[in-house]
């Protein structure tokens, strides 16, 4: 890794590939510019970054946005790291061969190569990832196991330093990433200074988890939306349903009657159910053991989670992860989706 001496910008040359995704790669390079320069002149002191496409034509985002200028891929040496960014999946695109052969160039180079996003894609198909974890989106997770059965995918992370292969879920957590490499060459006032302009409270660390997909919708009464937004925030621990209708400023009554009309279950019993499917989900998603799992979700211990599991899903959670791991078909990344109350209930 090119370590900037004093005065020397942070260099980073970032790789758009085709209907690459606009917010992970806006994330990053806003949080490079507001730490370049003093309040939002945008100048390019403490931090240089170059756009570069194969040939150097304009990149075509996923959005239908083009970024230009674009440069043609330039020498490695240039730059402290290259940024991958990553698009649209469709087995029927084109490989970029020029862009993958690149990404070998970097290597040789030992220049550090950051995949976002699906960026990660392209670094696997550049036989550059092997014996690596990579940090992917949940979302992500399934096309990349089905695709490159060999390669261990991370999906209940932002990001992961490896050295000299960094990967991040993309999204808003580019942003964190893009700070943690600022803070590591310019200091964290700098980092600090990028994300308050961005209104990003603080920086996430790689190993802060990745929000789950607990979505709920067509949930009318505004009191038991409230109750579902804390149950959801706090899967990882039991919250008593008086302090649930303290937080929401009801009573124990009034809550449990509203969820059993709205939902047909009461909150207590919802908010055990939404965490065990939250354990299902990780045991598709992430390799994490059954004892952590059960932690996560708040269960007192492996005996207690592993016997309401059963009861809801006829099968204990080791052979679900044993039967996941045959090929039986992944969790729904919305299975947790509740549209009515026929669907809780069920």
């Amino acid at each position: 890794m090119r370590h900037p001496h004093e005065g020397e910008p942070l260099s980073v040359g970032f790789v758009l590939l085709r209907r690459f995704t606009m917010m992970p790669f806006a994330a990053f390079v806003d949080c490079l510019r507001l730490a370049a320069d003093e309040g939002d002149r945008s100048r390019q002191l403490r931090c240089h970054w170059v756009f570069m496409t194969s040939g150097g034509h304009d990149a075509m985002s996923s959005c239908g946005a083009a970024i230009t200028p674009c440069s043609p891929f330039r020498d490695p040496g240039e730059f402290d790291y290259i940024v991958v960014i990553g698009g649209v999946q469709d087995e029927h695109d084109a490989v970029d061969e020029a862009a993958l052969a690149y990404l070998k160039r970097v290597d040789e180079a030992g220049v550090p190569l950051v995949g976002v996003c699906t960026g990660v894609f392209a670094l696997i198909q550049a036989g550059l990832m092997n014996g690596r974890r990579c940090c992917v989106s949940w979302y992500h997770h399934g096309d990349l196991t089905q695709r490159f059965p060999d390669i261990e995918p991370v999906a209940d992370r932002l990001f992961i330093d490896d050295g000299d292969r960094l990967t991040c879920a993309g999204g808003i957590a580019s942003a964190d990433l893009a700070a943690y490499l600022v803070e590591r060459h310019l200091g964290k006032a700098w980092a600090m200074k990028s994300l308050h302009i961005m209104l990003i409270d603080e920086a996430r660390q790689g190993s802060h988890p990745q929000p789950q997909p607990v979505i709920f919708d067509k949930v009318a009464d505004r009191l038991v939306r409230r109750a579902i937004d804390i149950i959801e925030q706090h899967l990882g621990q039991t919250i008593s349903v008086d302090e649930l209708a303290r937080r929401i400023g009801t009573s124990r009554r009034n809550i449990e009657r509203k969820f059993r009309e709205e939902l047909g279950v009461g909150p207590q019993k919802f908010a055990r159910d939404l965490r065990l499917r939250y354990g299902l989900w990780l045991l598709h998603y992430t390799a994490k053991s059954v004892t952590e799992i059960g932690e996560r979700c708040g269960f007192a211990d492996t005996a207690h989670f592993s016997r309401h599991f059963r009861d809801a899903f006829g099968t204990t959670p080791t052979a679900m992860r044993k039967s996941a791991g045959e090929g039986a078909a992944p969790v729904d990344p919305f299975f947790l989706h509740v549209g009515s109350r026929s669907q809780v209930t069920s």
